[in-house]
């Protein structure tokens, strides 16, 4: 297919409707808390709920696509939001995503096998649809394509970071050329490329290169939203302690504060050393990581893996953390920092590029290999007898906290 560039332009009465891909969500379906990439489908899934122009929701499935209306979207909101239950209870023997796709089923205006998707899109949406694909799944040529030849249909896609190419190390095996066979797909059949911030645009940009057809890449960062806390759960510890949010994987760098911790015990009397909450779900290739949580002596005296916690919950132990802890290597946003950022507890964090651009100088920034200094700044924290909450910026004040508001507004307008 031609590229945004090629395209002949066709007059198209407004509204277009619009065609959003919930493929991830419904591959998260009773998985627990959701992950960052999953609230960014999750928003744009409210978003256009919401709004007046004409909406459906697309899935792959195993047994081909659905297609849901508005009526359907919006009961899979109900279920994505604990308001409603997956599947039916003849249906408990499979798994989460089998009742899932079940559901879908019942709940969609058409289905089809993979080659009647153009018929189906045709039937329903015709000629005009903007596809929305912001969550990674169902990144195929064929499904853009199938778009494309319904005529003047757009194609809009959220690139969260191009961290398989640039650290493969860091990735499970064979998502690397996986995800180039994707990036290479987008670049020649969408219109529109998102990224959640000028680093990982440029770094699109950078892997797209030369070639042509390329669509348009902007960034627009996506919105911050920090959960009510919940306080009616036990309270916080009273010894200071500290949190770091996210999936147990190489790159999240939990390797170096299990280092400080060790180093810590060695050094100081078991009173005086602060806590430390891991919280996140054990990831991929992370197998050294695992037997230390699994063995290492401090586990449950001062440092503690919580595998889920809910929103609420969550909100309320970084609210009283001394700092949140965020040694991650490589990120396309980084969604723990600015939402500790948001409540305005102290962030300590990797020197990275994305960082700077959207947390300023708010954060403590070092290196993400170095423990001496991270082992010293913790440290350091405790004994300053800071109170959680207060900024702790270089400039003394929160940074500016991007809304969802302002991210539709940011896209819709460069549509």
């Amino acid at each position: 297919m031609p590229g945004a560039g090629t395209r002949p332009a066709t007059t198209i009465a407004e509204p277009r409707p619009r065609l959003l891909d919930v493929t991830r969500l419904i591959s998260r379906a009773g998985h627990g808390v959701l992950t960052g990439v999953d609230r960014v489908e999750l928003a744009y899934l409210k978003r256009f709920l919401a709004d007046t122009e004409p909406f459906f929701a697309i899935s792959r499935t195993a047994l081909g696509y659905v297609l849901l209306d508005r009526a359907g979207a919006g009961q899979l909101l109900r279920r994505l939001c604990g308001d409603a239950d997956w599947g039916r209870g003849f249906l408990w023997r499979q798994s989460p995503r089998a009742r899932g796709e079940a559901d879908l089923r019942r709940l969609c205006v058409a289905r089809c096998r993979p080659g009647g998707l153009g018929a189906m899109l045709d039937r329903y949406l015709g000629p005009g649809m903007v596809y929305f694909n912001v969550g990674h799944s169902n990144l195929t040529e064929p499904m853009m394509q199938a778009v494309h030849a319904q005529g003047a249909g757009r194609v809009v896609v959220f690139i969260h970071d191009t961290i398989p190419l640039d650290f493969p190390q860091f990735s499970g095996v064979g998502i690397p050329p996986k995800f180039r066979t994707r990036l290479e797909a987008v670049r020649r059949n969408a219109d529109l490329v998102i990224c959640p911030s000028d680093a990982s645009r440029r770094d699109v940009l950078r892997h797209f290169g030369e070639r042509l057809p390329q669509p348009k890449v902007i960034f627009a960062h996506p919105g911050i939203e920090v959960a009510p806390a919940d306080d009616s759960g036990e309270a916080e510890p009273v010894q200071p302690y500290f949190v770091t949010v996210g999936t147990i994987e190489p790159r999240k760098n939990h390797s170096l504060l299990l280092d400080v911790w060790e180093d810590l015990h060695a050094r100081l009397p078991a009173g005086q050393i602060p806590k430390l909450f891991i919280i996140g779900r054990r990831g991929w290739r992370n197998e050294a990581v695992f037997r230390r949580l699994d063995s290492g002596s401090y586990m449950g005296k001062t440092v503690f893996e919580i595998s889920d916690m809910a929103d609420g919950p969550l909100a309320r132990l970084v609210r009283g953390a001394r700092a949140l802890l965020f040694p991650s290597l490589a990120e396309g946003f980084g969604l723990p920092p600015a939402e500790a950022a948001a409540q305005g507890v102290p962030v300590i964090a990797t020197d990275l590029a994305v960082y700077r651009e959207t947390l300023g100088d708010y954060p403590v920034y070092l290196a993400g290999r170095d423990v001496y200094s991270w082992r010293n700044k913790i440290e350091e924290q405790v004994q300053s007898g800071q109170k959680p909450g207060g900024a702790h910026g270089k400039a003394g004040q929160k940074p500016t906290i991007p809304s969802w508001e302002g991210h539709f507004r940011h896209v819709l307008g460069n549509m």
